[in-house]
């Protein structure tokens, strides 16, 4: 769990970003979990887009929790059609070993 100044940082540090992933009709699928994985493993903070063509069968919110439960991340923000989840790399919380 993280601090709401840590959440606040990440939120203005990604404000310039472009999303790296986009969910279009498909929704939330075994193909996007994956790749959710591979990005946070990877950078640890990512920016998701969710088209309009995903929302038509469900919710932001729905879609937001979905995709939260199956990666184990965080959601820092979701605004408008724009997620910024989070997840720690092991390697960062073994500092001093």
């Amino acid at each position: 769990m993280i601090t709401k100044r840590q959440r606040l940082r990440l939120t203005r540090g990604m404000a310039g970003e472009k999303p790296t992933l986009w969910i279009g009709k498909n929704g939330v699928n075994e193909k996007v979990v994956v790749e959710v994985k591979k990005q946070l493993k990877r950078k640890e903070v990512i920016k998701v887009k969710v088209l309009k063509k995903a929302l038509e069968e469900s919710s932001m919110e729905a879609l937001a929790k979905d995709l939260v439960d199956s990666t184990g991340a965080e959601l820092i923000e979701a605004r408008g059609h724009t997620l910024i989840l989070y997840k720690v790399r092991l390697g960062n919380n073994c500092q001093g070993l």
